[in-house]
């Protein structure tokens, strides 16, 4: 069987960086940062005066003024942004911003295995500075790649096969209250480039193992993102209208508590690979996200520091069949309208920062569902609804008061009422470890769960069957582990390898159990 070039790429690049660095030295008390005003995870700098592992030539000379995260004194969305809650505009790429001179604290850097599925903003900037923009010019370039080789070892549909797929995000980022005087606005636009293969299928997964894979068409450019948004009585009220992607503002599990000690930060709750952390299972089908974001607006009211409540109505007509990725928007009677509440707190004598939040959504129009009537064609349903519920939760530090390292956990459930959607109910959960690697300060690995109780309706199995005679249904539910461990190779590169176990393959209760691998290159710029 062929290795994919990726996957030789991967070991090329780690084992390089891995020989060019140095076991750290024990954390410096001196270096813990008192607690101060509340703010998003971008505006931390979390700085350590303890001696850090050498770097790899990217990260010197000209090559870290291009590659180093955003450092504090740089303007972004988040800065401006209310302390919790989807419009605190998460750091781009996932990260708190540093200063990359002074090197990364222990547990600090983990980012999130898709960016583009979580963050409003993408990149580091960098390709910005590399253009000579000045951090204060208003203007801000950056972007990512994210490439994966995904095979599946044994079991599923197609055992041996392996599935490749490149993702590209270009990022453009206007502060309109510098290039206009309109205070607390911002624009924003993405343009999205992908290329892969059938990847999911391989392994008979549905909800999907590997979340970069998208629908047909597999080679697609489209504006991912066009929005305005603006602020309003002291970032209180903050709103958000155009094309955007509602995955990054809605159940979001993936976004870190806001804190302002840098030593209780992170960048990323996980960096599981699989579907559901991105969206939840239960809502496939009829929340624009990833690759198919679509035309509406947000909404965020956050009274405090650690409360926010959010609303959103966009162009539903992804629930129609249609790739709202690709096309305008359509007004045409499919909506899809969500709301959510969210709390941050911070628990027991270390005050361990966690999150919690709950929503309800709506999906109207007609939907087919996968039951035939009389005249041979599908039922429908009047429209849709669901719940659902998310949180993560620190749980222990391995230098309290000095750094990030340590151990944090994250769960989510839904559930919907639609014989239209593929997944009925859903549960999952998993554990991330930061900084727990000698010699490895921003590396993290971790592992999670995913349960989902899928549709049974006669034909639901067609979909991925479509030459089946006959009607096929899917499996009753189904089980999926992934473990995962992602290295920072230099800054703003990230690879990581995940091994995935699924006892039971959602599109078929026949297809044996799947033992998939994935190689993934994350590059932030």
């Amino acid at each position: 069987m062929r290795i994919p070039w990726v996957i030789a790429i991967a070991m090329v690049l780690a084992c390089r960086v891995a020989a060019a660095q140095a076991p750290d030295a024990p954390p410096d008390l001196a270096s813990a940062v008192s607690e101060g005003e509340a703010m998003a995870p971008a505006a931390v700098s979390p700085l350590s005066s303890a001696p850090q592992p050498r770097v790899g030539f990217l990260s010197r000379g000209p090559f870290s003024r291009w590659f180093r995260r955003a450092s504090a004194d740089e303007p972004t969305g988040a800065e401006r942004a209310p302390a919790v809650g989807p419009n605190a505009a998460p750091a781009p790429g996932g990260a708190p911003g540093a200063d990359a001179d002074a090197g990364p604290p222990r547990g600090s850097q983990p980012v999130s295995a898709n960016p583009a599925a979580v963050n409003i903003i993408a990149g580091t900037g960098a390709l910005g500075r590399w253009l000579g923009l000045e951090e204060d010019s208003g203007i801000r370039f950056g972007g990512l790649w994210v490439g994966d080789a995904s095979g599946v070892l044994s079991g599923g549909r197609d055992p041996g096969r392996w599935g490749l797929n490149s993702l590209t995000i270009i990022d453009i980022n206007l502060d309109a209250e510098k290039l206009l005087g309109v205070k607390g606005g911002s624009f924003g636009t993405e343009f999205l480039q992908f290329t892969g293969q059938k990847t999911n299928s391989l392994a008979g997964a549905f909800p999907g193992f590997d979340s970069l894979e998208v629908t047909p068409p597999l080679t697609r450019q489209e504006l991912y993102q066009l929005w305005y948004r603006q602020e309003l009585f002291d970032g209180k009220l903050v709103f958000r209208i155009g094309k955007s992607v509602p995955t990054f503002d809605f159940n979001n599990v993936v976004r870190p508590v806001p804190v302002s000690d840098p030593s209780a930060a992170i960048p990323a709750v996980t960096g599981l690979i699989f579907t559901p952390v991105f969206v939840n299972p239960t809502m496939l089908g009829v929340i624009p996200g990833y690759y198919n974001s679509a035309t509406g607006i947000t909404t965020t009211f956050a009274p405090t520091k650690s409360l926010y409540m959010n609303y959103g109505f966009y162009d539903g007509n992804l629930a129609n069949h249609r790739q709202t990725g690709l096309e305008g928007p359509r007004f045409n009677g499919y909506y899809f309208h969500i709301g959510e509440v969210g709390y941050a707190y911070r628990l027991g004598p270390q005050e361990k920062p966690g999150n919690i939040g709950v929503g309800v959504w709506g999906q109207t129009g007609k939907l087919d569902t996968f039951d035939l009537g009389a005249n041979g064609k599908p039922k429908q349903d009047a429209g849709a609804n669901g719940v659902y519920l998310f949180g993560s939760q620190r749980l222990w530090f391995r230098h309290p008061g000095v750094d990030s390292s340590g151990v944090s956990g994250f769960y989510q459930f839904g559930a919907n009422n639609s014989n239209a959607l593929l997944a009925r109910q859903y549960f999952g959960g998993g554990f991330t470890a930061f900084g727990l690697v000698p010699g490895r300060p921003a590396d993290s690995f971790g592992c999670g769960m995913a349960w989902t109780w899928l549709n049974r309706g006669d034909h639901a199995g067609n979909l991925f069957f479509p030459d089946a005679t006959g009607p096929l249904q899917l499996s009753p539910s189904q089980l999926m582990f992934q473990a995962y461990y992602q290295m920072k190779l230099v800054n703003g590169v990230f690879a990581q390898t995940a091994l995935t176990d699924i006892p039971t393959p959602g599109q078929n209760a026949a297809l044996p159990n799947a033992l998939a691998i994935s190689f993934r290159i994350i590059a932030l710029f």
